[in-house]
């Protein structure tokens, strides 16, 4: 929510700057996530100068150009060439002159240059009331007022909003705050305690008057208990036209555009007061009669927007005698807004139920200002306050006359809420006792009423409009924000209990690997739960029955919970190489959700993702890529780190890798990795190659829990190394040589190890070379050479008949 700070001075007379009341409102609970900058006119006309034109004469090169001298000021007159056909000798004229920043329309910024121009120099610009922002004509220069003087600067001639506005990331429950009154309000309380007391200045509606009663439009409200509150009259004889500078600049601070000056004075005191208000074309409303009403499932009605909804029997509507108009809370409707032709108006101002208007936001996939008020629940006593405030500045701005008394539906008031406080209880949820005249003090300074005072508590009437505050504890959470959260001092003593838990916490293991992963150079990332149901069809192993879908969805693209952590995962990856970050390693621990036969079910997982480079480019080492055999090294010092370096290794065909392989531990799957398939990546826009490791993470935990941890002494005596060079067939693996070593020698041999593999020129077709190294070892006494070349030659010998291998 944008909040300007001229608009909030409005209400508060106050000399503190944007950043120190910002940090306020942050400690009273509505945190600043910003403040921007906002000019009326882009560059605040920095660098333009009042000049007077001495002399116009014709460009000598060009037909359509003039050489133009300009007086601005103390300076020597300027040569500036100009193309304006109304440029002529005694005007007075805005000058840009050399290094001044000019914007164009859609901000890009420009900066006036000493030129020449068809060989003629040019020292500034003469400038159109579209290149200053000052207007959208571009017929010619503008000229100024002749009384001017000479190097005036332009921004003390034209009245230029300067603001500064706060980016407020404000709570759902905190819908007494969502407007510029309401800041003001919670501020105020927050300077009392500075002990700044300053007024709180409330729009004035004392000049309401009813000028005629020329145009009555009667109101018949069906159901209470959608609409509890309806206020409306009527204005006639307005003209819709352009709103003037003040209220534009208002509006554009906060972000809106304006449109005509009818709907920007409701839009004005929606986020002046907190209350929507909606302006119906008066001859438009058949019958002179407004009826709040729903109607029949399935009708057709069509928004400002002119898209058609088809309605709910749950939707409650604005019409007229004959047909609908408005989307009651949320959305008007195409055929009866105010258009320049307008002349007359019904105002509406209303309380409407917050479940409905929230329910039918989300049925239609709307979300308007007025539906982001309504459904949080704003003043209901305020609706008649808001109505005269608009219908003052529209007969004020828009020339129009109040011709109808207001018509107030409001059968049953509701009330403000009663909450008892006691002393004790707020002593110990704050953890300090505050003093009760301060207590007091606070309660006052946020319209909570104190009815009766005793020795342990207070009886309070808390204001309607507050209607996040109904328990005690919400009171006492509201003295605490005010007094401030940093006003309580910590406690010097800390009272912990050590649980007696398993080394084997989920917690524990994430927190291992987790450590052990960053210290190897990956990033973890946390992707959203929600995605589109469209990633079904990257998998053949996912189904669309097996979806869990959202009753309420934000949008279709977060619709269902996700099945795999590949899609989120490949997502992130997309946005870091599309911003030049192309050596990315990641990793996520996360959690994936099915629906089988009603039964929702969510499984743990580890995700890690390869793509580019290990490393960045360094002089003393050369750029290594990140391979399959890279990521398999990865996979296996988790798994080793958790104490389940034993697996079995099964290949994997699926459509999400292109080559693959599954690790498990018996018939428990622990991990699937490998290079993921191209036309999964194409989805993404990824072109890079890109690796992928899947672990079921409950079944590594349940794994681990069973592994134990076996200890024993360091050798005494020396290992030693011996290296085989191997020719072997293309489709002879590593594993079958490390398989048949360690069936072998299973005592003395300790480590099988590639080190090299060749293929290519000088060796036979469909063959191969591997270096392979053999690690022996006796943990009771030195080897002798004897025993190693007899071993070697057993070696040997079981290569060359399981295998074929030869010795190069």
């Amino acid at each position: 929510m944008k909040i300007s700070y001229n608009w909030l001075k409005q209400f508060l007379k106050t000399d503190w700057s944007a950043e120190e009341t910002g940090e306020l409102l942050t400690d009273l609970g509505l945190e600043i996530e910003g403040i921007d900058t906002y000019q009326s006119v882009k560059g605040g006309l920095e660098g333009i100068i009042v000049g007077e034109v001495l002399t116009c004469e014709q460009h000598p090169n060009a037909d359509r150009l003039k050489i133009t001298t300009v007086a601005i000021g103390n300076e020597a007159p300027l040569q500036i060439v100009c193309g304006a056909p109304n440029v002529a000798a005694g005007q007075k004229v805005p000058v840009a002159t050399i290094g001044t920043t000019l914007y164009t329309e859609t901000g890009e910024a420009w900066t006036i240059k000493k030129g020449k121009i068809r060989g003629e120099e040019s020292h500034g610009m003469i400038c159109a009331e579209d290149e200053l922002g000052l207007g959208k004509s571009h017929d010619g220069i503008m000229v100024l007022d002749e009384k001017l003087k000479v190097g005036t600067l332009a921004a003390n001639i034209f009245n230029i909003e300067n603001d500064q506005v706060f980016e407020i990331g404000l709570t759902p429950n905190r819908a007494d705050a969502m407007s510029h009154f309401g800041v003001a309000r919670d501020l105020k309380a927050g300077l009392l305690q500075k002990e700044i007391n300053t007024e709180l200045i409330t729009p004035s509606v004392s000049s309401f008057h009813v000028d005629s009663r020329t145009l009555k439009i009667d109101i018949d409200v069906k159901d209470y208990a959608l609409a509890p509150r309806y206020c409306g009259l009527t204005i006639t004889g307005i003209k819709v036209e352009d709103s003037p500078n003040w209220l534009q600049n208002r509006l554009k601070a906060i972000g809106l555009a304006p449109k005509n000056n009818i709907v920007d004075i409701t839009n004005y005191v929606l986020h002046e007061l907190g209350q929507p208000l909606h302006a119906f074309d008066a001859i438009k409303i058949s019958g002179n009669k407004v009826v709040v009403k729903t109607l029949p499932e399935g009708t057709k009605f069509t928004t400002l927007d002119d898209v058609e909804h088809e309605l709910s029997s749950e939707d409650l509507m604005i019409c007229d005698a004959e047909k609908p108009m408005c989307i009651a809370g949320v959305f008007g409707g195409a055929h009866s807004g105010v258009t320049e032709n307008t002349t007359s108006i019904f105002l509406e101002s209303a309380y409407f139920n917050p479940v409905s208007i929230r329910k039918t936001a989300k049925r239609h996939g709307l979300n308007t200002d007025a539906s982001f008020r309504f459904e949080r629940g704003i003043d209901p006593n305020l609706a008649d306050y808001a109505l005269k405030r608009a219908a003052l500045l529209i007969a004020d701005i828009a020339g129009g006359e109040i011709s109808s008394d207001v018509l107030d539906f409001y059968p049953k008031k509701i009330e403000d809420f009663q909450v008892r406080l006691s002393f004790d209880n707020a002593k110990k949820l704050i953890g300090e006792e505050i003093p009760k005249e301060t207590i007091k003090s606070i309660l006052t300074s946020l319209d909570i009423k104190v009815n009766n005072v005793t020795e342990t508590g207070l009886g309070l009437t808390v204001p309607s409009y507050r209607n996040d505050v109904q328990r005690e504890a919400d009171v006492i959470e509201e003295i605490l924000r005010v007094y401030g959260y940093n006003n309580i001092k910590t406690t010097e003593k800390l009272n912990a209990s050590i649980s007696n838990t398993s080394k084997f916490e989920d917690y524990k293991l994430r927190n291992i690997i987790g450590n052990q992963l960053a210290a190897q150079g990956f990033y973890e990332i946390l992707s959203n739960s929600l995605t589109t149901p469209k990633y079904i069809a990257l998998s053949a192993q996912l189904k669309d029955e097996h979806n869990v879908e959202m009753l309420n969805p934000l949008s279709n693209d977060l619709s269902v919970m996700r099945q795999s952590l590949l899609f989120s995962g490949l997502e992130a990856v997309s946005y870091n190489i599309n911003r030049k970050r192309d050596n990315l390693k990641l990793f996520e621990f996360g959690k994936t959700y099915h629906n089988y036969n009603e039964a929702r079910e969510e499984f743990k997982h580890l995700s890690i993702f390869l793509t580019g480079n290990k490393s960045t480019l360094r002089w003393n080492a050369p750029l290594q890529k990140s391979d399959f055999f890279y990521l398999k090294g990865i996979v296996s010092s988790i798994l080793e780190r958790l104490g389940l370096s034993r697996h079995k290794v099964s290949p994997i065909k699926n459509d999400v890798f292109s080559e693959g392989i599954s690790l498990s531990l018996g018939k428990t799957k622990l991990v699937d990795f490998g290079i993921i398939n191209k036309k999964v990546l194409k989805h993404f826009g990824i072109s890079h190659e890109v690796l992928f490791a899947d672990f079921d993470w409950d079944n590594v935990i349940s794994m681990a829990k069973h592994n134990a941890i076996k200890f024993k002494d360091i050798p005494k005596y020396p290992e030693v190394r011996r290296d085989f060079a191997l020719l072997i067939d293309d489709q002879v693996r590593f594993e079958d040589i490390d398989k048949i070593a360690m069936q072998t020698e299973k005592q003395l041999l300790k480590d099988v190890d590639l080190f090299d593999v060749y293929q290519g020129k000088n060796l036979p077709k469909g063959k191969k070379s591997y270096a392979v190294s053999f690690t022996l070892q006796d943990e009771h006494k030195t080897l002798t050479d004897k025993q190693i070349d007899k071993i070697m030659n057993k070696l040997q010998a079981n290569f060359e008949k399981q295998l074929g291998a030869e010795l190069r």
